[in-house]
């Protein structure tokens, strides 16, 4: 296997294990919630991580008995994301590679941050605030490298494939625009920004390692 397809390969793994691991804390953090229950259409993703029970904030009931669990996968999300993107990212060459580079450190941060500053109305307003920075720009940033990537061809793969990633990440952010409109599916939409890049790694790294694992070709460095 030549180094291109291991790095290819590594960053592929590290996509899907990313994916996994947040709706895997996501659905047990969710599902600790007992009173009141947790909805995925109603409750924003940072609910879960809110480590005062028994608050309310924007009308919302509060309380995440396993907001470590959440807060974990925050930051193990960013950090894992901005690795594989790195690692892809070894495939590309000039402006490209570095901006794809500091998308991917830029939302790894932010997301360190969503894990450390908690969505919670108590404690010092900063801390609401930094939260709110770091989740707008790991947000954007991931819909950013997503779209990016349907434009690349070093990656190798077939046209549907760069459709999907174009539209995925535009539709990622669009999501994110729709948040305020109503509070009972600002969940859903704040959702839709966050599951796109999700889904986005769980696609790339799966047909990643399909194709290098069905054929031996070396890829190219060939940007659009």
């Amino acid at each position: 296997m030549t180094q291109k397809r291991t790095w290819l390969s590594l960053g592929a793994v590290v996509l899907v294990v990313n994916a996994l691991q947040w709706v895997i804390s996501e659905a047990v953090t969710a599902g600790a919630w007992k009173s009141p229950s947790y909805r995925y259409a109603y409750n924003y993703i940072s609910d879960l991580g809110v480590p005062d029970c028994g608050v309310e904030f924007q009308g919302r009931d509060i309380c995440s008995p396993s907001h470590d669990v959440m807060n974990t996968s925050f930051m193990a999300q960013g950090i894992l994301f901005a690795i594989g993107v790195l690692l892809l990212a070894r495939m590309l060459e000039g402006r490209t590679r570095r901006i794809v580079s500091v998308l991917a450190v830029a939302h790894g941060v932010g997301f360190v941050m969503v894990g450390i500053f908690h969505g919670s109305p108590d404690g010092a307003s900063y801390v609401l605030a930094l939260h709110l920075v770091g989740a707008l720009i790991g947000i954007v940033c991931a819909n950013t490298v997503v779209i990016m990537a349907g434009r690349i061809k070093s990656l190798d793969l077939p046209k549907p494939y760069r459709v999907f990633s174009v539209t995925v990440g535009v539709l990622g952010l669009v999501s994110e625009l729709g948040v305020g409109i109503s509070t009972s599916t600002a969940g859903a939409f704040e959702r839709g920004g966050v599951y796109s890049w999700l889904l986005w790694s769980v696609v790339t790294g799966v047909l990643l390692l399909a194709r290098n694992l069905r054929r031996p070709a070396v890829v190219e460095n060939a940007l659009v």
